[in-house]
C-alpha cells in the first residue's frame, strides 16, 4: 500500500480520479442520449471547453499564490468587444497581431488587479470583486449599447474556429481546442521546471517562509495576475472567434466557470498545490456535464449555475477531508522510505568498517 502511495502524488491520484468521472459520465450519458457518441458532440464539447481551459490556466497560477481573479469574465467580455470593433473597421489585421492585441489587453487589466494585490496588499476578493464591476462598466460606456456583428468582421474570424489541424476518421480536431492545449502543456512545463512555477508552489504553501527565503513574493504574485490577465484576453480572442456576435453581456459567468475549473481539477484554493492539467481535467468534466445535462434534461442557465456551485462545494470538501488524508499518508510514507534507507545506508557502512 505504501508503494502505491509513494508511486503517485496526491495531485497525480486526483487527475486520475478525475479521468476515471469524466469515461464514466460519457458512458453514462451515452446510454441517455440518442447519438451522443459523434463527431458532432466531440465538436461540441471540445469547442466549447476551449475558452474555459484557458481562463482556467490563468485562475490556476494566481490560485496557487493563495488569491482569487473573480475579474476575468468581465475581462474576457472587455477584450471580445475592444478587439472586436478593431478588427470590424480594419478587416486587413491578421489573427495574430489580433491574439496579441487581446493578450495585450488582458494583460494591461491583469496588472491593475496585481498592483493592488501585490504592491498595496488589498485582499484579491475584494480587488477583483471590484475590477469585475469596473471592467463591465467600461464595456458597457465604450459600447453605446452597440454589438460587434459577424458581418462586420474578417472572414477568418468566421472560419478560424472550424479550421481543422487534424482529422481522425469522423472527428475534426480544429484551431481552437488545439490552441487551448498547447496552452495547458507550457504552463504544466513552466510549474514543473521553471523557477518561477516553483516559488509560485512555496508562496502559496507558506508566504512567511518564501520571504524568509529571499523570493521576491509581490513581484511573483503581481505577474501571477499579468498571466491571468493576459490568458483571459487571448480566450477573449478565441470568444470572438467562436461567437462573433459580442455584446455588452459576453464573458459573464466565466470567472465562476474558472473557479469551478480550478476546484474540482485539484487545485488546493488555500494556495500551494494543484496543476494546470487539473485544471483542464476540471474544465473538460464540467463542460461535459454542462452540455450533456442541457441535451439529456433540457436545463436552464439557472440551474446550470446552481450545478457549478454545487461541484465547487464538493470539490472543496473533498480537498479539505480525503486530499488532505492522501497528502499526510503520502508526507507519512516517504518519510518511512527515507528512514529505511538511511538504516540500510548505516548498515552498509558499519559493515564496510568491520
Amino acid at each position: 500500500m505504501n508503494a502505491i502511495i509513494r508511486r503517485f502524488r496526491p495531485e497525480q491520484i486526483r487527475e486520475l480520479v478525475l479521468l476515471a468521472l469524466i469515461a464514466g459520465l460519457i458512458l453514462f450519458f451515452g446510454t441517455q442520449i440518442e447519438n451522443y457518441y459523434t463527431a458532432r458532440t466531440f465538436t461540441r464539447i471540445s469547442t466549447s471547453v476551449a475558452v474555459i481551459a484557458v481562463v482556467a490556466i490563468g485562475q490556476t497560477l494566481v490560485v496557487l499564490t493563495r488569491n482569487i481573479d473573480l475579474s476575468v469574465g468581465s475581462i474576457v467580455g472587455f477584450t471580445a468587444y475592444v478587439v472586436g470593433t478593431i478588427l470590424s473597421s480594419n478587416n486587413e489585421i491578421g489573427p495574430v497581431p489580433a491574439a496579441l492585441l487581446a493578450m495585450a489587453i488582458g494583460a494591461v487589466l491583469g496588472a491593475v488587479n496585481g498592483g493592488l494585490v501585490a504592491f498595496g496588499r488589498v485582499p484579491a476578493i475584494i480587488v477583483t470583486l471590484g475590477t469585475l464591476a469596473i471592467y463591465r462598466t467600461l464595456l458597457v460606456e465604450i459600447s453605446g449599447a452597440k454589438s460587434v456583428v459577424t458581418q462586420r468582421l474578417p472572414q477568418w474570424v468566421v472560419d478560424l474556429p472550424r479550421l481543422n489541424i487534424l482529422t481522425i476518421g469522423e472527428v475534426d480536431l480544429r484551431f481552437l481546442p488545439v490552441l487551448a492545449l498547447c496552452v495547458v502543456v507550457l504552463f504544466q512545463l513552466v510549474v514543473s521546471y521553471l523557477p518561477y512555477g516553483r516559488r509560485l508552489y512555496a508562496i502559496g504553501s507558506n508566504p512567511d517562509a518564501a520571504r524568509v527565503a529571499g523570493f521576491p513574493s509581490q513581484r511573483i504574485v503581481f505577474l501571477a495576475f499579468v498571466l491571468s490577465g493576459s490568458l483571459a484576453g487571448l480566450a477573449g480572442f478565441m470568444f470572438l472567434s467562436r461567437f462573433g456576435v459580442i455584446t455588452v453581456v459576453a464573458g459573464q459567468g466565466v470567472e465562476l466557470q474558472s473557479v469551478a475549473a480550478v476546484v474540482v481539477g485539484g487545485v488546493n484554493i488555500f494556495g500551494g498545490s494543484g496543476t494546470p492539467v487539473g485544471a483542464f481535467l476540471g474544465a473538460i468534466m464540467i463542460d461535459v456535464l454542462e452540455q450533456s445535462l442541457i441535451r439529456w434534461l433540457a436545463i436552464s442557465e439557472f440551474w446550470r449555475d446552481a450545478l457549478l456551485g454545487l461541484l465547487i462545494l464538493l470539490a472543496v470538501a473533498a480537498d479539505a477531508v480525503i486530499m488532505n488524508r492522501l497528502r499526510r499518508l503520502w508526507v507519512r510514507s516517504e518519510l518511512e522510505a527515507q528512514q529505511r534507507h538511511g538504516t540500510a545506508v548505516e548498515q552498509e557502512e558499519s559493515r564496510y568498517v568491520a
